[in-house]
C-alpha cells in the first residue's frame, strides 16, 4: 500500500495507466462501443434485441437462469425467457443457445426451478443447451453473470436472467409489472455495461473457459457477418480499453486469481477526490481496511457507499448484515474529517420490512475509474465466488471523464429522485459528493443515511463462516471424523466426556424429578415400544427409515436403538442391519449417477487416498472404513459407487463394518429395555465388555490405515479413477 501511495503522490506520466494485465486484470481489450444498461428494464430489452440479431452462438452465464423471467411486460405482451430462447433457434437453425447456471445448493431454492429434483417446467430446444457449474468449492458459487452473442456483442455485471430482477429507473412502490409467480417483490436496482468489438471477443472466451471447466467441452470463437449491435441501445462510452478482472478460486482444476480484489485496492489507493460504491454487501476486510487508511489520511478521499437497508431473510440477516455493521464501525472509528457516508434509498410507500433491492456491484473514483461488475465488496468475492467485473480508464480523454461522473451523478439522482443535472450542479457548488447529497435529500424519494444495530463479537465471529475469503477444505471437516496420529495422541477427551455425563445426569433428573417422570415412565415407554412393534407395517418402517436418515445424516444408532426397544435384540439387529444395507446401496447408486469430479470434491484429500485403498483392498478396506468413521456414511456410499468398487465388495464390507456398531447398540438397547423394566437386571459387565472390544477394534483398524497409507506411492489420490 506504502508503494501504490507513493506512486499515487508522484504525477503521473503521460499515457500511463492503472491496469497491470495477469495482476489486476486478466487483459484490457477495446470496444468501439460500450454502453450503461441501469436496472433490468433497460438490461432486458437490450438482451433482447440483440439476441433478436443473433447468428451463430448465444452463451448465458449466470449465478442463476429462470426459464420463467418475464423479459417484456408492457400492455398485454408478456414476453417469457424459456419460449424466447426456443423461438430464436426455431427461426434460425445456425443458431446455438449455451446457458451455464450454478449448481446450487437446495438452501437457495425458494424462487429458482428445480430441474435436478423435479423437471422443468421448460423443455429447452435441443440446440439449447442447458447445463449446471458444479466445479466450485464446498461453499463457492458461480457469480459471473455474463451474456455473449456471436462474440460480438457482450453484457456483463450483477443482473442474472431470472425472475424478481426487472424494475424500472423510476422504482415506483406499488408498480403493478413487478410481480413474480402473480406475487408483487420490491423495487430492485442493478447495472450491466454492454461491450463490443475486441472486449466482447474477450468475455466470449472468459465463457468458454467456464463452460469447458463445467461441461468438458471446448467451443471455438465464432465469427459472422454484420454488426449485432442492437440500433436502439445508444452507447456511453467509443473506443475506450475495459479491462476485465476475474476471481477464481483455487480447485483441483484451477489456479486462484484474485484480479479482482487487486483492482480494488488499486483504485482505493489512487483515489485522489471521492470514491463512490453501490454495492450488495459491504464486508470485506481487506477493502475495509483499505478504505479506513485513506480516511485516516489529513486531505484524502471521501468514501460514499450506498448499499441497501435490510437483508433477504433471516440468514443474511445474521451473517452479512452483521458483517457490515461491524466495516462501518471500522469506517466512522478511522473517518477523522467527516468524509465517509453511507446512505440507503429511501422508496415512500414500501411495505414494512421491505426496501429497494440495492444488487449494484459498482465503484466510480474521481472521473477517473468506471466499474461495473458482478462482485460484491465482499471477501468471498475476492476469491471464493468466480466473478467479472469491468472498468473502463479516462486516462486523460475528457469524454470518458464526463462519461464517469455522469454515470455516477445519474446513479446518485435516481436515489434522489432528482435529475442528473441537479447532482451535477450541486456537486460543483459544494465541492463534495457527500455534501451534495445531504443538500439535496428530502422526506420523499431519497437517500437516508443507514444506522446498523450493534452485535457482540461472539456473534460477528459466528457470521464469518458465511464470508470467508478462500475456499475451507472439506478435508478439515473429515479430519472431525478421522484425526490424525498427532491428535490422537493429544490424551483423553476429558471435556467431551464431562460434557457428556452432564447430558445424561440431565436426562435422568428430568426423568425423575419433573414432569416427565410420569409421562415418560418405564410402563409407558415400553407399552408404546410393545404397541409399535404390533403394527404390521412397523417392521418396513425400521427397515425403509434408514435410507432417508442416510441422506440427511441422521443419527442412524437411533433408529437401531428404537428397533432393538421395540422388537427385541434378535430381530430388532435384523431389522437394523437390512435397513442399513437398502440405505448404503442407495448411496452406492447415487454416487455412480453422480459427476465423478464431484464426489471427489464432496470427499476431499483425506478419503480420495483412502479409496485408493478401497480398489486394492476390496472388501477388507470397506469394512475397515465403514468400522472406523473416514467420513459420513452417505459420502463412503457414493465414493465407492463413483470409483465403481464391485457391489458386491461394498455390500459384504458394509455388512462386516457396521455390524460392530449395530451390536453395541443392540447391546445398549437390550440393557434399555432391562433397565426400564427393573434396573438391578443390568448387566454392567456385558456392557463394558462391548464398550473395551468395540475401542479395541477400532485402535486395530486406524493401525492397518497407517500402515495401507505407507504403502501407497508418493502423490497417490482417487484422481486417476474419479
Amino acid at each position: 500500500m506504502d508503494q501504490v501511495r507513493a506512486e499515487r503522490a508522484a504525477p503521473r506520466a503521460e499515457g500511463a495507466t492503472l491496469f497491470e494485465p495477469g495482476r489486476n486484470c486478466w487483459k484490457v481489450a477495446r470496444a468501439r462501443r460500450a454502453a450503461l444498461l441501469v436496472d433490468g428494464d433497460d438490461y432486458f430489452r437490450a438482451f433482447m434485441a440483440a439476441a433478436e440479431r443473433a447468428q451463430r452462438s448465444i452463451f448465458i452465464l449466470g449465478w442463476d437462469f429462470n426459464s420463467r423471467t418475464l423479459l417484456a411486460r408492457d400492455g398485454g405482451a408478456h414476453i417469457v425467457l424459456g419460449d424466447f430462447l426456443n423461438s430464436l433457434v426455431r427461426r434460425n437453425r445456425r443458431l446455438r443457445i449455451r446457458i451455464l447456471d450454478w449448481d446450487f445448493p437446495m438452501v437457495f431454492g425458494v424462487d429458482r426451478e428445480f430441474p435436478l429434483l423435479f423437471g422443468a417446467a421448460w423443455k429447452p430446444h435441443r440446440r439449447v443447451q442447458l447445463r449446471y457449474d458444479n466445479t466450485h468449492p464446498t461453499i463457492g458459487s458461480h457469480h459471473q453473470k455474463i451474456v455473449v452473442i456471436d462474440d460480438a456483442v457482450a453484457f456483463s455485471g450483477g443482473l442474472d436472467l431470472t425472475c424478481r430482477r426487472w424494475d424500472t429507473r423510476e422504482h415506483r412502490a406499488d408498480d403493478p409489472r413487478r410481480v413474480s409467480d402473480d406475487e408483487p417483490y420490491p423495487p430492485f436496482h442493478d447495472v450491466m455495461m454492454a461491450v463490443d468489438g475486441e472486449a466482447a471477443r474477450a468475455l466470449g472466451d472468459v465463457a468458454r473457459e467456464r463452460w469447458r471447466l463445467a461441461v468438458g467441452k471446448r467451443f471455438d470463437p465464432v465469427t459472422i457477418a454484420g454488426d449485432p449491435w442492437p440500433p436502439a441501445l445508444k452507447p456511453d462510452l467509443s473506443d475506450v480499453g475495459v479491462a476485465i478482472s476475474r476471481t477464481v478460486p483455487l480447485t483441483e482444476t484451477t489456479a486462484e486469481v484474485r484480479e479482482v480484489e487487486a483492482l480494488f485496492l488499486d483504485m482505493i489507493a489512487r483515489a485522489k477526490r471521492t470514491i463512490y460504491i453501490e454495492n450488495q454487501y459491504f464486508t470485506s476486510h481487506k477493502l475495509g481496511d483499505a478504505l479506513a487508511e485513506r480516511l485516516a489520511e489529513p486531505g484524502g478521499p471521501e468514501v460514499v457507499v450506498v448499499s441497501r437497508l435490510l437483508s433477504h431473510g433471516w440468514l443474511e440477516e445474521h451473517t452479512m448484515h452483521v458483517l457490515r455493521t461491524r466495516l462501518v464501525k471500522l469506517m466512522r472509528a478511522a473517518d477523522r474529517e467527516g468524509r465517509f457516508r453511507i446512505y440507503y434509498p429511501h422508496v415512500p410507500g414500501l411495505k414494512d420490512e421491505t426496501c429497494m433491492d440495492v444488487h449494484t456491484k459498482v465503484m466510480v473514483v474521481d472521473d477517473e475509474w468506471l466499474r461495473v461488475g458482478s462482485a460484491n465488496f465482499s471477501n468471498r468475492s475476492m476469491g471464493m465466488d468466480t466473478e467479472c467485473d469491468l472498468t473502463v480508464e479516462a486516462g486523460g480523454r475528457q469524454e470518458v471523464a464526463r462519461a464517469a461522473r455522469g454515470f455516477r451523478d445519474g446513479l446518485v439522482a435516481e436515489h434522489l429522485g432528482v435529475e442528473p443535472a441537479r447532482v451535477g450542479a450541486e456537486v460543483e457548488r459544494c465541492g463534495s459528493l457527500a455534501a451534495a447529497i445531504e443538500a439535496l435529500r428530502t422526506e420523499g424519494r431519497s437517500l437516508r443515511p443507514l444506522e446498523d444495530p450493534e452485535w457482540s463479537d461472539a456473534v460477528v465471529n459466528i457470521a464469518e463462516i458465511t464470508d470467508p475469503e478462500r475456499p475451507v477444505s472439506m478435508d478439515r471437516l473429515i479430519l472431525e471424523f478421522s484425526p490424525e496420529k498427532e491428535v490422537r495422541k493429544s490424551g483423553f477427551p476429558w471435556g467431551k466426556a464431562l460434557a457428556a455425563i452432564a447430558v445424561f445426569a440431565g436426562l435422568i433428573a428430568m426423568w425423575r424429578y419433573t414432569p416427565l417422570a410420569s409421562i415418560a415412565s418405564p410402563e409407558r415407554i415400553i407399552g408404546w415400544a410393545e404397541d409399535f412393534a404390533g403394527r404390521p407395517w412397523a417392521p418396513f418402517a425400521v427397515i425403509a427409515a434408514y435410507t432417508p436418515a442416510s441422506f440427511v445424516m441422521f443419527p442412524r444408532p437411533l433408529i437401531t436403538l428404537a428397533a432393538v426397544v421395540a422388537f427385541g435384540p434378535w430381530l430388532g439387529v435384523g431389522y437394523a442391519t437390512l435397513g442399513i444395507l437398502i440405505a448404503a446401496v442407495a448411496n452406492y447408486l447415487a454416487g455412480r449417477g453422480m459427476n465423478r469430479a464431484t464426489v471427489r470434491r464432496l470427499a476431499g484429500e483425506r478419503l480420495n487416498r483412502i479409496s485408493e485403498i478401497l480398489r486394492r483392498r476390496g472388501v477388507i478396506a470397506v469394512t475397515a472404513v465403514r468400522l472406523v468413521p473416514i467420513a459420513p456414511f452417505p459420502v463412503v456410499g457414493m465414493v465407492a459407487g463413483a470409483i465403481r468398487v464391485k457391489l458386491w465388495h461394498y455390500v459384504l464390507g458394509t455388512l462386516f463394518g457396521m455390524m460392530p456398531g449395530a451390536i453395541v447398540t443392540t447391546v445398549f438397547g437390550d440393557q434399555l429395555t432391562e433397565a426400564l423394566r427393573d434396573s438391578s437386571r443390568i448387566n454392567y459387565w456385558l456392557i463394558a465388555a462391548v464398550v473395551i472390544g468395540f475401542a479395541c477394534g477400532i485402535y486395530a483398524v486406524r493401525r492397518w490405515f497407517d500402515n495401507q497409507f505407507e504403502k501407497l506411492p508418493e502423490g497417490t489420490t482417487a484422481a486417476r479413477g474419479a
